[in-house]
C-alpha cells in the first residue's frame, strides 16, 4: 500500500474505516490482498486498536474477511454473492418503494430531483467515482423514506454498502451509466405519478439488470 495522509480529524476508528473502505471499493486494495494492521496503523498515524475496530466494521459490510492464522484481507469477488445481494435488494426495496409512494410529497420529489441532478453530473466524471454510490443511495433514500420503515431502510443501506464495489465495477467497465441514468429518471417519473406497479417493476428491472451485467463481469475477473 502507498502512503496515505495521516488522520487528524474524526474519530480514529471511523476515519480508518472510510480510508480503507474507499481503497477497497475503488480497487486500489485488490481482492485477496492482506490488510496488515501494523502497516496500516503506521501509514495512518494511529494505534492498532482503531485499525482492528475498523477492520471488524468492514467485515460486517462484507468488504473484509478474517481467517485463522492469516489475519484480514479484502474479500474476493463472488458471483454467488452478487446473486444473493441483488435478489435481496429486489425483495426489500420494491416493497419499501410500494409503501413509500402513497406518502411522497412535493418536497420529497424536490429533494430527490436535486440529488439526481448531482448524480447525473458525477456520472459524467470518472474522477467522481467515489461519490457515485453515496449519491445513488441518497436518491433512492429520498424515495424510500416516506415508507416510514427506518429499520428496513437500515437494512437497505447495509446491502448497498456490500453492493457498492460491484456497482462501481459495472458502471466503470460495462457501459452501464446511460442505462442507469435513464432508469433513474423513469423511476422518478413513475413515483411522481403515483404509479406503484410501474415504479416497482422498473426498480426490480433496474436492480436485476445491473446484477446480470455484474455477474458476467465478475466471472471474467475471477477466471
Amino acid at each position: 500500500m502507498s502512503q496515505i495522509q495521516p488522520i487528524i480529524h474524526k474519530t480514529r476508528t471511523q476515519a480508518v474505516v472510510e480510508v480503507l473502505r474507499e481503497q477497497i471499493l475503488s480497487g486500489y486494495i485488490k481482492a485477496g490482498e492482506p490488510l496488515r494492521q501494523s502497516a496500516i496503523a503506521e501509514q495512518l498515524n494511529v494505534s492498532r486498536i482503531p485499525v482492528r475496530e475498523a477492520l471488524v466494521q468492514l467485515e460486517a459490510e462484507g468488504l473484509v474477511k478474517f481467517e485463522p492464522h492469516k489475519g484480514a484481507s479484502a474479500t474476493m469477488l463472488s458471483v454467488e454473492q452478487v446473486t444473493e445481494l441483488f435478489e435481496l435488494r429486489v425483495m426489500i426495496e420494491t416493497d419499501l418503494l410500494a409503501k413509500a409512494i402513497p406518502n411522497l410529497k412535493d418536497e420529497d420529489f424536490d429533494k430527490a430531483d436535486k440529488v439526481l441532478a448531482q448524480l447525473e453530473s458525477a456520472l459524467k466524471l470518472e474522477k467522481s467515482v467515489a461519490t457515485w454510490s453515496e449519491l445513488n443511495t441518497q436518491f433512492h433514500t429520498c424515495l424510500y423514506e416516506a415508507a416510514n420503515r427506518p429499520h428496513t431502510l437500515d437494512v437497505v443501506h447495509g446491502l448497498n454498502n456490500n453492493c457498492d464495489r460491484y456497482i462501481r465495477l459495472q458502471l466503470l467497465l460495462t457501459g452501464g451509466i446511460p442505462t442507469a441514468e435513464r432508469e433513474h429518471r423513469e423511476l422518478f417519473d413513475f413515483c411522481k405519478k403515483k404509479d406503484i406497479p410501474k415504479a416497482t417493476a422498473l426498480l426490480s428491472q433496474h436492480i436485476l439488470h445491473a446484477a446480470d451485467a455484474i455477474r458476467k463481469l465478475v466471472a471474467q475477473q475471477i477466471k
